[in-house]
């Protein structure tokens, strides 16, 4: 069994997909770096919460699930907008791991350059599990709260991210 891994994702918001990968990886590895992604974006349509937001969403999904979160770190990365030293960063902020899985192309590309192994993650339901699509349904006022767990959906409504979204859809244009 491979010693750690690595699990990179933006998770805005964190969903049932995402939930069912750390799953699967679990299987193949002692502990799981779970990197929050975009880490100092917030407020906007593609990234509306907050790392700190992401992290809990990420920490209540894996209590519900009754997953071990002694064998996981959740540590938010900032981007660095050079990918020549992305690697280094993530490198910098994470524990030391193993391997990495990710099925982003230039994720892939990046780590497997700088020499490490990257694995593929299985989709669960892809296109119903995406973060954009829950994004779209909330703003849309659309059955949402399937698609993500009890408790993130939970907390999306104790933040009234629902609203902030709907906010950030806006357009100040008559």
């Amino acid at each position: 069994m491979v010693k750690r891994g690595l699990y990179v994702g933006r998770f805005q918001p964190f969903h049932l997909g995402h939930l069912g990968a750390i799953r699967d990886i679990l299987e193949e590895v002692e502990e799981l770096v779970i990197v929050i992604g975009s880490a100092q974006y917030s407020h906007n349509l593609n990234n509306p919460f907050t790392a700190g937001e992401r992290l809990t969403m990420i920490r209540k999904a894996l209590e519900e699930a009754e997953i071990d979160y002694s064998k996981v770190w959740v540590v938010p990365v900032p981007d660095v907008h050079l990918h020549m030293m992305w690697v280094s960063a993530v490198e910098g902020y994470t524990p030391k791991f193993d391997v990495v899985y990710s099925n982003e192309p230039l994720t892939k590309r990046l780590f497997m350059e700088a020499g490490y192994k990257v694995k593929p993650i299985r989709f669960h339901e892809r296109k119903l599990y995406s973060s954009t699509e829950v994004r779209e349904r909330m703003i849309k006022g659309v059955s949402w709260e399937k698609l993500v767990p009890k408790s993130v959906a939970a907390f999306i409504k104790e933040i009234d991210g629902i609203n902030r979204l709907r906010d950030l859809s806006k357009s100040d244009k008559a």
